[in-house]
């Protein structure tokens, strides 16, 4: 794995918000085996602690239990920090629209808070979370950062304020901020169990229990599905970068793209099984295609993604079938 050879201070210490969420959990369990220190905030609203159950016990751990909206705690989380890796947000397009002042008091004020906790404290790199989302109806392919077009849901809107904020806080505070626009993640931790989980593991889980997948809309939709070593890879190179890459945002994929009905028939025939999906409606605020130009981030970051599509899914069905 690429970041494994990335060189920090000794005994750097990294603050992972949504540390017990599916990337966050894989962000700690990946620097503590690099033999670094890690604060973990999570309010356990959406992250699970049997993601974090396996670091209890580990000297270089340790857990608050507090939310981003408060920022008391947001500011003693921050005390001696190196490297805030900010994952905390809730996710979910469609949920989103459901309950935007709650996306809003939560992913735009909790990161803003994170922000203020991060200058206040003296850290020196602040990455976080965006999406691609904030592409929203822009029909190039591939996206290329820069050119966005009309939000289509408060959750992307979110994002986009999240990159905005980070932005004043590099130009007028002097805080390195590197945004990391994530396209699909997948891999071990994705819970695959709520009306909002992600297409992979709600699919794979489904099919191991002979059930029918419900695909929404005719599943000719496309997405860049990337693996969480990639992601984990792109937050730590981001740590390393330099400051004139800061205030920026970047995507980070693979630069591929698969189709939904596609991965439907692939994880069927991994798994053994001979079943037709259903199809149901489109989802609201959904993007149609997606399929990112990495170019950027591989420029200003060293980011080199080494986990093709086809490499992570191998590695996430034998991880599903494991721990379900």
């Amino acid at each position: 794995m690429s970041y494994k050879n990335l060189k920090f201070p000794e005994q750097s210490l990294f603050l992972i918000t949504g540390g017990a969420g599916f990337i966050g959990s894989n962000l700690c369990e990946s620097i503590l085996n690099m033999g670094h220190r890690v604060r973990c905030l999570d309010d356990l609203s959406t992250g699970k602690i049997e993601n974090i159950d396996l670091f209890t016990g580990n000297q270089n751990y340790e857990f608050i239990k507090g939310d981003i909206k408060d920022i008391d705690i947001c500011m003693s989380a921050c005390k001696g920090v190196d490297y805030v890796l900010h994952q905390a947000a809730w996710g979910s397009v469609p949920r989103s629209i459901e309950m935007p002042l709650f996306y809003c008091a939560n992913n735009i004020q909790g990161t803003l808070n994170m922000l203020e906790a991060a200058r206040q404290n003296n850290v020196k790199k602040f990455v976080y979370a965006s999406s691609s989302s904030v592409y929203g109806d822009e029909p190039n392919l591939p996206k290329c950062e820069g050119v966005e077009g009309n939000l289509l849901s408060p959750y992307a809107v979110t994002k986009r304020c999240d990159e905005e904020w980070a932005k004043q806080y590099t130009k007028h505070y002097g805080l390195d901020t590197y945004g990391m626009r994530y396209f699909n993640v997948f891999g071990r931790r994705q819970t695959p169990d709520g009306a909002y989980a992600a297409v992979i593991p709600k699919f794979i889980k489904l099919l191991m229990n002979d059930e029918i997948p419900t695909i929404n809309g005719d599943g000719k939709q496309s997405r860049d599905f990337t693996y969480i070593d990639n992601v984990i890879e792109a937050n730590l190179k981001a740590c390393l970068a330099s400051h004139e890459a800061a205030g920026e945002a970047f995507n980070i994929a693979y630069g591929g793209r698969e189709y939904l009905i596609d991965i439907y028939y692939q994880l069927a025939k991994a798994l053994g099984k001979n079943m037709e999906p259903n199809f149901g409606p489109d989802r609201a605020g959904d993007i149609k295609h997606s399929n990112a130009d990495i170019s950027k981030a591989k420029k200003l970051l060293g980011y080199d993604p080494q986990y093709s599509f086809d490499d992570g899914i191998k590695l996430a069905i034998d991880w599903y079938k494991e721990n379900l």
